[in-house]
């Protein structure tokens, strides 16, 4: 069977906060052509990727919590719609990409014996929040659905040991590649309504873009900066683009205390529009406590800019210490300041570590991503 008669699923219960996505859909549907994507929640098309690739809305996605987390990811499950079931059925894919170990993929697994189809889990990356290590009952549901399950992707080493060594999945059936990836000409699509004047800020500019929640580790970076302050260091500037339930919070302890001068509120900017920020700033900053991969810290890297980032963000696997950034622990505010400082004191390091980032992450290209996936996919059906 050939890519132009493979019939491909992809599963995602939400495609929200995920425009990164349509690059990599795009380039996969011009190999797959009879690629179709399910969601139950569709924010629209990225400016210059309408229609690159065909979705079909189901039902409505809600996530329900039942633990809640000031730290990181909420505990709880996603509530999706069962139509999922005459969906799939009536389309008969050959092949299933379906996200994480959500009801749509028990579905699909369940399914297999009448459909007939292949079925890929994509785990983006391992975090605390997501794995669930501690939770008997979590653990031993999707042990079950492993054994179902024809091949794994994830996007870091992280994710893959934790596939391995706590789901106890082959490691054969496991593929760790980057496959969420960054595309600078999508985040500059519209950047003749963007007006950022910069020339009265101080430099170097440090920027934080994303969800103001408290998981993102905002309050640890103002710490960081009102540290910085105290120890006289008032000659640089932190711009935070970003909107959330944590702003006014936020806003009022930089009031508070004197960060008016280097802290500057952007409010939430389009993705179309991301890219000419990262054009004008001088490094990237990412204090986030948990995230299972962090797509800015790619972003930033093809903009070529060093990046300072947590070492609790799953894409912390690119940054190489001294080389195209540096680590921190972000419940330690201190570290963050002490990483703020070395470009605050040697602004020379800027360039060089800016350019081994756009050098390292060259080749993790919506193109390759694609690639990858096809390669994924020749091997399950290889095994038809």
């Amino acid at each position: 069977m050939d890519a132009e008669t493979l019939r491909i699923a992809w599963l995602f219960p939400s495609l929200a906060f995920a425009n990164y996505w349509h690059p990599i859909l795009s380039e996969f549907t011009r190999s797959y052509p009879r690629t179709r994507v399910y969601t139950g929640h569709w924010p629209g098309f990225s400016p210059g990727f309408e229609d690159a690739f065909t979705v079909k809305i189901v039902g409505a996605m809600k996530f329900v919590d039942t633990v809640k987390s000031e730290t990181g990811y909420n505990e709880g499950f996603i509530q999706v719609s069962p139509a999922i079931i005459t969906e799939l059925l009536q389309f008969k894919p050959n092949v299933i990409f379906t996200t994480g170990f959500c009801l749509w993929t028990l579905i699909s697994i369940l399914l297999k014996p009448i459909g007939g189809w292949r079925v890929v889990i994509a785990y983006e990356g391992s975090a605390p929040g997501v794995d669930y290590r501690n939770s008997q009952i979590r653990l031993f549901l999707r042990r079950f659905m492993t054994r179902f399950t024809d091949a794994f992707i994830t996007n870091s080493l992280a994710g893959k040991d934790y596939l391995t060594q706590y789901l106890q999945v082959s490691e054969s059936a496991v593929f760790a590649q980057p496959y969420e990836v960054s595309d600078p000409t999508a985040l500059l699509k519209r950047t003749e309504s963007v007006n950022l004047n910069i020339s009265q800020l101080h430099r170097p500019i440090f920027l934080f873009t994303g969800q103001l929640i408290p998981r993102k580790g905002l309050q640890q970076l103002l710490e960081a900066c009102n540290l910085l302050q105290r120890q006289g260091y008032c000659n640089y500037t932190v711009l935070i683009a970003g909107d959330g339930l944590q702003l006014e919070e936020l806003q009022e302890f930089s009031r508070a205390h004197g960060l008016e001068d280097s802290v500057k509120w952007l409010g939430w900017i389009g993705y179309e529009k991301l890219g000419a920020y990262f054009r004008q700033v001088d490094v990237f900053i990412l204090p986030t406590l948990e995230d299972t991969w962090g797509m800015v810290i790619l972003e930033a890297m093809a903009f070529g800019k060093p990046i300072l980032c947590s070492k609790w963000a799953g894409a912390s696997e690119l940054v190489i210490e001294g080389e195209n950034g540096y680590l921190f622990d972000p419940y330690q505010p201190e570290e963050i300041a002490f990483a703020m400082r070395r470009m605050i004191d040697q602004p020379s390091l800027i360039e060089k570590l800016g350019q081994c980032s756009q050098d390292s992450i060259s080749h993790h290209t919506p193109v390759a991503a694609a690639q990858f996936l096809s390669q994924v996919t020749h091997t399950v059906v290889g095994a038809m």
